[in-house]
């Protein structure tokens, strides 16, 4: 009688640790959070990470992000990640609702985005349609300069319809490029830091996922820097390339607000289903203060730009312009990685929907790829974009820019002229290809303009109101 017992006893107490298990391993995974950070006007080889590792000079010579080598010892950088365009607004635009600023426009964008607009799908409505239980917040520079509040596409909160202005102590045009002001929350970094680390932790004790995007002011003029970290600056020796210590403590400053929601993450034992992508809205300026003549041959300069070994800077389609630092982590990613592959901002929005498990067709009137199969892969010769083309377009001095494979075609609209370079044999655009390969000359303006009649682009049909102004002029940012 107390062998049965036994016995039944240890039947019964195998067959709940078979149910405790099993209820266990079925309970479904959390969604995954996601955070994005943007940080402004922050150029490829800004950073003291080495943006390709097999170009040694694509880092800085002066400036130190520790926290974004951090970062990328975690997860993967890419290599060729580029920014919507060469100008912070029609990024910033482009990111939200995964489309180039070309089929957006500029002039008719307010017309046409707006809260009644069903036409667009912004990144907190499609993750909201994956699942409800989905929260998000913006915090910093919005900057779309349409009237359109986060709140209206799909943001739970925000700090409003911010702009430079915001974390600008002198925005005056001839002085924010030498002026430097020393306090303790340069360009709001630590206000914005704080609003992110707190909604972290109310969504994770709430239990919610969340999607979070982080758009920082720095390192956007004017000068904004702690008095300790602009003294570090002062006292180091200046490189070739970077010598500005004014700017040099803002990235710091910036970067150590990077590490503390990394931190974050860790404290609140979200890291194995929260992933964090950082980029920039566009290139670093190529001089400070900017040049006139910033579309000249680097050889007739002086010295150097910001963005060497890249061609040009903020306000132009060459490589300084739009490809910029970009990394992500997350599960899966492997630590350290490095991918090649294009990718850009438009491709976020499809990424967030694939990493969140939609299984809904997306909008047909997007422009991005999911890049998913490259955070697992890396590498891989499988992955391949809805488009193998990148189109990139400006709207301030007009000129379109297209990269297809090694090959990328610079248009500008003005001039009348056509650049070609191989990026893969000419990385700095220094050699133009135009007059030697006319073939390849004429396959991507095809390919180019192909595109930029199908979406009905403005530097094809202007509007015919002549009384609309651009808002994206070089002088308003």
């Amino acid at each position: 009688m107390l062998r049965f017992f036994k016995i039944s006893m240890f039947v019964g107490l195998s067959l709940f640790g078979l149910m405790a298990f099993r209820t266990f391993s079925d309970k479904p995974k959390p969604k995954p959070n996601f955070i994005f950070i943007l940080t402004d006007d922050l150029g490829w080889t800004s950073s003291s990470l080495l943006m390709n590792n097999k170009i040694p000079n694509s880092k800085s010579d002066f400036y130190e992000t520790p926290q974004i080598e951090k970062l990328a010892s975690k997860g993967m950088r890419f290599s060729n990640g580029y920014a919507p365009c060469a100008l912070c607004c029609p990024t910033r635009r482009s990111i939200q609702f995964g489309q180039t600023p070309a089929r957006q426009g500029d002039l008719l964008f307010k017309e046409n985005y707006h809260p009644d607009f069903k036409k667009v799908t912004s990144i907190p409505q499609l993750l909201k349609s994956i699942s409800p239980d989905y929260r998000a917040a913006h915090y910093g520079k919005w900057d779309l300069r349409a009237d359109l509040f986060p709140e209206e596409i799909g943001y739970d909160e925000s700090d409003g319809n911010t702009g430079n202005s915001n974390g600008d102590m002198n925005s005056t045009k001839d002085t924010k490029w030498t002026d430097l002001f020393l306090n303790n929350d340069p360009k709001r970094i630590e206000t914005i830091t704080a609003r992110a680390l707190n909604f972290m932790r109310r969504q994770v004790k709430s239990g919610h996922p969340f999607y979070m995007q982080v758009s920082h002011y720095a390192t956007h003029v004017d000068f904004q820097t702690k008095e300790k970290t602009y003294e570090k600056y002062q006292q180091k020796k200046k490189g070739e390339i970077h010598d500005n210590a004014g700017f040099a403590g803002m990235l710091e400053d910036l970067d150590t607000g990077i590490g503390k929601i990394m931190d974050q993450i860790d404290s609140l034992g979200i890291a194995d289903h929260t992933y964090l992508i950082l980029m920039a809205d566009n290139g670093a300026v190529e001089f400070i203060p900017p040049v006139k003549n910033k579309f000249d041959h680097p050889s007739s300069f002086a010295k150097h730009t910001n963005s060497y070994p890249l061609r040009g800077g903020k306000w132009t389609l060459y490589e300084g312009g739009i490809r910029v630092p970009f990394i992500v982590i997350g599960p899966g990613i492997q630590s350290g990685s490095q991918c090649d592959v294009p990718v850009t901002g438009w491709d976020i929005l499809p990424t967030l929907s694939s990493l969140a498990g939609n299984t809904k067709p997306l909008p047909p009137n997007l422009d991005g790829t999911s890049f998913k199969l490259l955070l697992e892969k890396g590498n891989t010769s499988n992955y391949k974009r809805v488009d193998d083309a990148l189109i990139f377009h400006y709207f301030g001095k007009p000129h379109s820019a297209i990269r297809l494979g090694d090959y990328k075609l610079i248009k500008f609209w003005n001039l009348k002229k056509t650049e070609l370079y191989n990026l893969k044999d000419d990385l700095g655009e220094l050699n133009d290809l135009s007059k030697t390969q006319p073939e390849k000359l004429k396959e991507l303006d095809t390919r180019l303009m192909a595109y930029l009649e199908k979406v009905h682009a403005e530097i094809l049909y202007p509007p015919k109101n002549g009384k609309l102004k651009s808002k994206n002029k070089e002088s308003d940012d």
